[in-house]
């Protein structure tokens, strides 16, 4: 069969590396294998991960699957394993139990917690080391709760059956699922051994191929589900790109959301599903005492035009390689280049790249956004059932794949810089790119294992009495932006600007609504907005890596697409509330991670190391906790939240297991939370 021409392998010393062909849609095969458990958690990475700690210590039987063979998603598989994190947050330690309990497994394992000396983090290590600390931290705790852990690895959702049963709700629930597990064929190369686009088609393909071997897994409820209209299980969603919310064509968003009262620093005015934030490849590499022979890719003139340090006072190398250093090898003296300060790089040093003007590859047209839309995924047949193929686009996977190898050959042999111009960029030649099955990234080709996502399909919540198109936390629920600067009055329609200043009164709103008090004389909250149903928490700038204006991403002279910054900046410690992660139409399904109901804007603080946690560990508490109640999970929702008898027992057992909810000194009576920046 003939490759498509984005099919070709990437042009690199990646000896083991083996093509995958394009795949048609195949009948469904009957299952192999039969799985219950009382939670499936959909999703290995770092939601994941919490919810089934959570779930585990409460003693549930946990069907944990993740398309990679790694666990911890942003600290391992996808490489980013530089904690993000406040200072602030990071000096109380204010983080749920298990985010902490995993911070001191690092600092055991290597008798230190900034492996790296990186400067972006407290925290920098290995991202093979992630995997081993965490799936350690997982079986002791399915033995401390007598909980049950079963992990599946290399395993795909292929489809799900949703039926309508007798009860409250929707009365949809999630009765079973599909999964196809994967194993490289008999005398074929290890898996890892190809990146992602070579091999992702063929996972989510039902027969065998030569390269691939699968297993069909049918995971159902315990007895099959005996329990008319209450939930004998509950489905967790804890991929990276919203999987299970398109599967399920729940409502959700995707990309830039219309400007409003509530997203005023909106880029457009109408909604844009093709822009969402850059995903990356991040690679390793290694600094020599000699220069390496460094070899051009032959695609490298293709990226070459994108890459670049971006601002003058990040335009070092020696900057950027100990940004997300890994691994220090040796002592070293302290320097420092823009006011930052840095311990300077010595032979066998390692460092994980993840640079916006680097290894982002960041589109934003139709013709190749990664994620696709609900018009996309119908179009392709992925609605029909046995249709899903993981609703994303294999080109562009492939074309960020090469974009991060082309970055390496810049950082060490590159002289070109698209921002800065010529003469700034210099030849490193003394690294090479780390990769191998005993590589920090455990890969033979040394790219990550999936891409860092930074932004997925996110759920619009069930309508609220103050949320009736559904719930949805927005911009203005948590930013700092000065709202005062003149741009919002021209910008917004007078009832829109009226709005914006209502909602940021707090209890004044109503009189700058009715016109009783002007817009000017409201006295502005200084703090995010305050949830009665509030189960986790985080803390992070609202941080862009933006879409690009034109299509492909690398054209030369191409911009990121205007206004995207704009609402970018710091944040006011917010709260994840539970009405963000209970989607619509499906009564037994629990959203996790960057999929639950957030605005474009506030996305790009939801995203972040300790949240991921924070969320899964609310989510695998109350998927627990439903059960044992025999309730459904949007019950803990109904009605008023102060005589919700069963969110107070939620909320007090989150926090008796020190999984906060709420920040000190961040009630309602303080209106002023400047000290958490």
């Amino acid at each position: 069969m003939n490759r498509k021409p984005w099919q070709k392998l990437i042009s690199i010393p990646l000896s083991l590396l083996v093509s995958a062909p394009a795949f048609a849609l195949t009948p469904p095969r009957n299952p192999e294998q039969i799985e219950e458990c009382d939670i499936l958690i959909v999703g290995g990475g770092l939601a994941g991960a919490g919810a089934a700690y959570e779930a585990l210590l409460m003693g549930k039987t946990v069907c944990l699957t993740d398309i990679t063979d790694w666990v911890g998603g942003q600290i391992s598989s996808q490489g980013t394993s530089a904690l993000d994190e406040r200072s602030t947050q990071r000096q109380e330690l204010f983080f749920p139990r298990g985010y902490l309990e995993f911070r001191d497994n690092i600092a055991k394992f290597y008798g230190k917690l900034n492996l790296g000396e990186c400067w972006v983090s407290a925290s920098c290590f290995l991202p093979k080391d992630a995997d081993t600390i965490l799936e350690r931290q997982l079986v002791e705790a399915a033995k401390k709760g007598r909980g049950k852990l079963k992990w599946f690895p290399n395993t795909v959702i292929k489809d799900v059956q949703v039926e309508t049963l007798e009860g409250a709700g929707t009365g949809q629930q999630i009765v079973s699922a599909i999964a196809l597990r994967h194993e490289a064929q008999p005398n074929t190369p290890p898996l890892n051994s190809e990146p992602l686009s070579q091999i992702i088609e063929d996972a989510y393909t039902y027969e065998d191929s030569s390269r691939l071997k699968k297993t069909v897994i049918k995971f159902v409820p315990p007895n099959n589900g005996k329990t008319e209209g209450k939930a004998d299980w509950i489905v967790i969603e804890a991929t990276e790109t919203g999987e299970i919310v398109g599967l399920t064509d729940i409502p959700y968003r995707l990309g830039i959301d219309p400007i409003s009262a509530y997203e005023p620093s909106s880029s457009s005015r109408t909604a844009d599903p093709y822009c969402t934030q850059g995903f990356t490849y991040t690679f390793a590499m290694e600094k020599t005492a000699t220069p390496q022979p460094q070899p051009e890719p032959e695609f490298y003139q293709q990226y070459a035009p994108y890459y670049s340090y971006e601002l003058e006072r990040l335009a070092d190398f020696d900057l950027v390689f100990t940004y997300r250093r890994i691994y220090k090898a040796q002592p070293s003296e302290r320097v420092t280049f823009g006011g930052i300060g840095f311990t300077k790089p010595t032979p066998g040093d390692i460092s994980m790249q993840n640079w916006t003007w680097g290894n982002d590859y960041r589109p934003g047209t139709s013709e190749d956004n990664l994620i696709y839309t609900r018009d996309q995924l119908q179009q392709r047949g992925e609605l029909e059932p046995n249709g899903w193929m993981g609703g994303l686009r294999t080109e562009t996977l492939f074309k960020g794949e090469q974009n991060a190898i082309g970055f390496y050959h810049w950082l060490v042999a590159g002289t070109t810089d698209s921002q800065l111009g010529d003469g700034v960029k210099k030849p490193n030649p003394n690294h090479i790119f780390l990769k191998g099955f005993d590589s920090p990234m455990g890969t033979a080709h040394g790219l990550s294992k999936y891409p860092y996502i930074r932004e997925g399909r996110r759920i619009i919540g069930r309508p609220h009495y103050a949320h009736p198109n559904g719930f949805t936390i927005n911009e203005v629920d948590i930013s700092r932006v000065n709202y005062d600067d003149e741009y919002y009055r021209q910008t917004l329609t007078p009832r829109e600007y009226r709005r914006l200043r209502a909602i940021l009164a707090g209890l004044e709103g109503f009189g700058v609504i009715t016109g009783e008090v002007s817009p000017e004389d409201a006295v502005k909250r200084s703090r995010s907005t305050i949830y009665p149903d509030s189960v986790g928490i985080g803390h992070y700038a609202i941080d862009f890596h933006p879409c690009m204006a034109e299509s492909p991403h690398e054209k030369p002279g191409n911009i990121e697409r205007e206004g995207e910054r704009r609402g970018q900046g710091q944040a006011y410690p917010f709260q994840i509330p539970l009405s963000a992660m209970i989607p619509q139409k499906i009564d037994n399904l629990l959203v996790a991670g960057k999929s639950i109901a957030t605005s474009h804007i506030a996305a790009a603080a939801y995203r972040v190391h300790s949240f991921e946690w924070s969320s899964g560990a609310a989510a695998g508490t109350t998927a627990a906790l439903a059960l044992d109640k025999g309730i459904l999970p949007y019950e803990f929702t109904e009605g008023f939240a102060f005589r919700n008898t069963h969110l107070r027992d939620l909320r007090e057992l989150l926090v008796n297991n020190n999984n906060p909810i709420q920040f000190p000194n961040t009630s309602i009576f303080n209106q002023d939370w400047d000290g958490w920046r």
